[in-house]
């Protein structure tokens, strides 16, 4: 998952490549010789992380591998997927170090689960409170650079928002949430309305972990957001989980099933804990009119 500029796409095309050569019984050598290409070269190919994929390589190995015509076709438009230039590139000047992994992987799940203790996670902002939020870590900014910082956070919500299969997002936020202030009081006000009113989407869960509850877990536990990647015709899930934690030092991904089970256990229990989503709805609403007096 670390090398920048890797999709799901081309792991997954190469996936089906290097199966299509185990079951021809040839080796990587062979195979990279029958196409005039090196052995490592091809192995980059199978592993996902060749930026352009020469569309001659894909024709000439789906003829080595014997794929059939609707074999043949699904190859195609996975490298035609692959090969696109990814929307948010174009904020490559502006995304912290980093966070370009963690864009692909986002644009790419169908399911977000996510636990927050401090902000209103990105996904669920407004342009006001984002804007608040980057000024405060990047003061230095000029006004076009702090502007392309809040665009791209806005652009990210399109993931959710979309008609055409949005994906799920899962949220649980600490009363913390809340009650930090960013941006004035009119901004929270707007910003609470905003959480409560995207908690009505079918697509999206938004549930508030209530002081009172004080520490379900029992010790401390920062943000962290798990993605999953939907599954194929099979069943079979087209890309491991990963969870994504963030801190003030970097970020972390981690793909062990054992670790990414730890943090869907983690959620269960705070989610055991916060109140239901309507009542999250009643809190966020009423917050917000205590903002607004």
């Amino acid at each position: 998952m670390s090398e920048d500029g890797s999709t799901l796409a081309r792991r997954q095309l190469g996936k089906y490549l290097r199966n299509g050569r185990e079951e021809c019984g040839l080796t990587l050598q062979q195979a990279a010789e029958l196409i005039e290409r090196s052995a490592s070269t091809l192995q980059r190919i199978e592993k996902g992380v060749v930026q352009h994929l020469r569309g001659a390589d894909l024709e000439a190995l789906s003829k080595i591998y014997e794929f059939d015509a609707d074999h043949t076709a699904a190859m195609n438009g996975l490298a035609a997927q692959a090969n696109e230039q990814s929307w948010w590139r174009e904020y490559g000047d502006v995304i912290p170090n980093g966070f370009h992994i963690y864009a692909g992987l986002e644009a790419a799940a169908c399911k977000l689960t996510t636990y927050e203790p401090e902000f209103v996670p990105g996904l669920l902002q407004t342009s006001a409170y984002a804007s608040g939020v980057i000024r405060a870590a990047y003061p230095e900014d000029g006004a076009e650079e702090h502007a392309r910082r809040v665009r791209f956070r806005m652009r990210r919500q399109a993931r959710i928002t979309r008609k055409y299969k949005p994906a799920t997002l899962d949220v649980i936020v600490r009363e913390s949430v809340l009650r930090g202030v960013v941006g004035g009081p009119r901004v929270m006000a707007a910003q609470l309305k905003h959480l409560s009113d995207m908690g009505t989407r079918p697509n999206v869960s938004v549930r508030v972990l209530p002081f009172s509850v004080g520490f379900p877990l029992g010790e401390q536990i920062g943000p962290f957001v798990v993605l999953e990647f939907g599954a194929d015709r099979t069943g079979r899930e087209i890309e491991p989980p990963v969870v994504y934690s963030e801190s003030y030092l970097g970020e972390l991904y981690l793909s062990k099933p054992h670790i990414v089970s730890q943090y869907h256990q983690a959620y269960s229990c705070l989610q055991r804990s916060s109140l239901h989503t309507v009542a999250s709805r009643d809190l966020l609403r009423q917050v917000a009119k205590e903002y607004e007096s």
